[in-house]
């Protein structure tokens, strides 16, 4: 049990409960999801052009699509860093919210 603003937390109650597994399942579902987009985009730019000759074709003038698609990644790696911390920031409200049930003696 831990103590948190003067009050006893179970927090190993807390972690059974059926609320925090859902939140766990949802952030893990996430976490795995963005994780594995992150990593097949990055991937493919060495795969496409070790293996293939797409990426060598002009896009405009003399910038082939290497360039294009590495500055893609760029602006790919911040929206993604953008778009996790505003769902964690989602996940923190309702970790929060699931305390403060327990607190109020709803998990007792």
């Amino acid at each position: 049990m831990a103590r948190e603003n003067g009050k006893n937390i179970d927090y190993e109650k807390i972690a059974k409960s059926e609320s925090f597994r859902q939140l766990s399942k949802k952030k893990n579902s996430f976490l795995w999801t963005i994780t594995a987009i992150f990593f097949i985009l990055y991937m493919l730019l060495p795969v496409l052009t070790s293996y293939t000759k797409i990426l060598h074709q002009k896009a405009f003038g003399e910038i082939t699509w290497v360039w294009i698609y590495s500055f893609g990644l760029f602006v790919m790696t911040w929206g993604l860093a953008h778009f996790y911390v505003s769902r964690a920031n989602k996940y923190d409200k309702d970790a929060q919210s699931i305390i403060d049930e327990f607190e109020r003696g709803a998990g007792q």
